[in-house]
């Protein structure tokens, strides 16, 4: 008997790859538990544990994988997650892996939402993201630097992640055109046979410990069951789409038009189907629509709700959650506030989270077997260096949000840029910031002590000033 099966006791149906099920649920458990710091430090988290620690599936595979979610609507890092389960334990793989990679994040906002509806603007919880900010950004400035390193591969991607951030960050262009235009370079380049977009695919070195696909447990190989007939994925399509819709179209049927719950998974609905470049992208747009058009909250709180996504495992979209927990809280009929806001919640992350699961399963077939594609993986690797220009573009913004308290806008030659009133500056928050860059950066520190010891200071601020921050 192996090592692997005398440590798992299931060596009948453990798969060629020798990881079994159980490991992995227990795995993808630990991962979501430590997705914090958005999808920059999500995805750094997978790649820490997924490739450096565990070797299930090599650097250029990951990579390729992500290049493929980066170009879904939705969030990238639960849909990586999804792809990779998929990978190791086809379907049912894919289905906990992106399940457990949400439940974390949905607990925490369900039970924030209700703190924050029954007790309102409450200090101690204020002063929690006082201090967790701080961590948030340190740890997502770390991410951005590891995720450059393995994009980064030369001086043509170094200057497509720059031309990505200038674009978004100086002339607000719009993430999927900036996404496009990426693409459409690399394939060109990649049909081309120009070295600069070839070289780009993943082999650079990342944190002293780069995996090749070889020596992966998966291998080089694509998987039998990423060769599924058309009839699966027709049974896919038709499954994915039955659980999206007939929860929608069934409260349209009982309740009609106009009633909470039927907005509520209308407009979620439609927000999933154009949510590219993750939360940060569509933050305007479902704030406008849901202070202004629907009413579910008022002015100010959906940075509430993001400051309770930002500081809490999983997706930053599941702030779209608390929004719905409070659209249907404000609007609960016959029912009770709480129970309603539940519901409303629930059915929030239902119509937002069961399309990424339609766009892997039913998509990523297709993404394997074309992995030895040289113009779609350049096109993909060159993607891979926009999105770090779109991640730093990300926490140039949440830098400007927590470190000053007022920012004014400026227009010059075409462009619009935020720019920070010196005297607005928060001294606590700067160096609450600088301290937490010294933990990570010069030190190492881990990300659970990071984040421990700053919203333990934050209280402290609290405590000691009487205000949070």
């Amino acid at each position: 008997m192996s090592k692997v099966e005398s440590l798992t006791g299931n060596a009948p149906d453990l798969p060629a790859h020798g990881v079994s099920f159980r490991e992995a649920v227990l795995v993808w458990a630990m991962v979501a538990a430590l997705s914090f710091g958005g999808p920059a430090g999500q995805i750094a988290v997978m790649h820490r544990i997924i490739v450096e620690e565990k070797r299930w599936i090599g650097e250029t595979r990951f990579l390729h994988a992500l290049n493929y979610c980066t170009l879904l609507p939705g969030p990238e890092a639960q849909q990586l997650a999804i792809y990779i389960g998929w990978l190791l334990h086809k379907t049912k793989g894919g289905l906990v892996a992106g399940t457990l990679f949400v439940l974390p994040g949905a607990v925490a906002i369900m039970v924030l939402s209700w703190i924050y509806a029954i007790f309102g603007n409450v200090e101690f919880v204020q002063a929690l993201f006082f201090g967790l900010k701080a961590a948030v950004l340190a740890i997502v400035l770390e991410a951005v630097l590891r995720i450059g390193r393995r994009a980064l591969k030369n001086r043509v991607m170094v200057g497509l992640a720059a031309a990505a951030f200038v674009a978004l960050f100086f002339f607000q262009a719009p993430f999927p055109l900036v996404i496009l235009a990426a693409g459409l370079i690399g394939f060109v380049g990649g049909r081309a046979g120009w070295a600069s977009f070839l070289s780009g695919n993943g082999h650079g070195k990342v944190g002293g410990k780069q995996v090749a696909d070889a020596d992966s447990a998966l291998g080089e190989g694509v998987p039998a069951h990423a060769r599924p007939p058309v009839s699966w994925s027709l049974k896919v399509a038709v499954v994915g789409l039955l659980l999206w819709f007939v929860p929608v179209l069934g409260l349209m049927a009982l309740f009609g038009e106009g009633n909470v719950f039927t907005d509520i998974a209308i407009f979620f609905s439609k927000m999933a189907m154009v949510t590219f470049g993750g939360a940060y992208a569509v933050l305007a747009y479902v704030a406008q629509q849901a202070v202004d058009h629907y009413g579910w909250l008022k002015p100010g709180e959906m940075l509430d709700g993001l400051g309770m996504a930002e500081t809490t495992p999983g997706p930053l979209i599941m702030v779209t959650q608390f929004v719905g927990f409070m659209g249907a809280y404000r609007a609960p009929g016959s029912l009770h506030p709480l129970v309603a806001g539940t519901l409303g919640g629930l059915l929030t992350t239902w119509v937002t989270f069961v399309p990424c699961f339609l766009w892997i399963l039913l998509g990523a077939p297709f993404m394997e077997t074309m992995r030895s594609n040289k113009a779609l993986s350049a096109a993909l690797s060159t993607i891979t260096a926009a999105v770090v220009g779109v991640i730093l573009n990300l926490s140039v913004w949440f830098a400007l949000h927590v470190l000053f308290g007022e920012l004014h806008e400026v227009r010059r030659f075409g462009m619009t840029v935020d720019v920070p009133v010196l005297s607005s500056v928060n001294i606590p928050s700067l160096l609450l910031t600088i301290g937490a860059m010294l933990a990570v950066f010069r030190f190492k520190a881990n990300m659970i002590a990071v984040l421990g010891a700053c919203s333990t200071l934050g209280l402290v601020f609290y405590a000691i000033t009487g205000h949070a921050g």
